[in-house]
């Protein structure tokens, strides 16, 4: 199939050339800082939520978000595929949904989870909040702008 050249290749959001290797490069570092971030909130409030229980800890989930996060933040420096920037998508998308969920919403304890509504903004859910927004957002442009490697021929 021919290249298509109606859409200048200036204007074609490829990542592809310098700027857009730089561009890519500040969003793998803006996604891995939030997702650190996030793992730090979570890993340093696990123990004040241990109380907080049902058949699991509420400390126990903040641990599990930070251990995601951590992995996820990795992911995103270090493999830099697809799969890795999607990953760390959906930890910080999941993780800033539910922490708008049990903000906004008193939804009780469902199975086996603790009832988590905290109304509030202490400064630490403000913090995770935006360090889970910028790495969803610069999650958000890494995959946009993926580049494909060559195409192969089937013979």
């Amino acid at each position: 199939m021919a290249p298509d050249h109606s859409v200048p290749h200036h204007a074609r959001p490829s990542g592809r050339g310098r700027s857009g290797r730089a561009a890519r490069g500040v969003a793998r570092l803006l996604a891995a800082a939030g997702l650190a971030l996030d793992t730090y909130v979570h890993a340093r409030l696990a123990g004040r939520y241990d109380g907080v229980t049902a058949t699991i800890s509420q400390g126990l989930l903040f641990r599990i978000e930070a251990a995601l996060a951590a992995l996820a933040a990795v992911l995103v420096l270090v493999w830099r595929r697809p799969a890795g920037d999607t990953f760390a998508w959906l930890v910080a998308t999941g993780g800033l949904a539910l922490l708008l969920l049990y903000t906004y919403v008193d939804i009780g304890a469902p199975g086996p989870l603790p009832d988590m509504y905290e109304p509030g903004w202490s400064a630490d859910k403000k913090l995770a909040a935006l360090a889970q927004a910028v790495a969803v957002l610069a999650t958000v442009f890494l995959l946009l702008t993926r580049t494909r490697g060559p195409v192969r021929q089937r013979r």
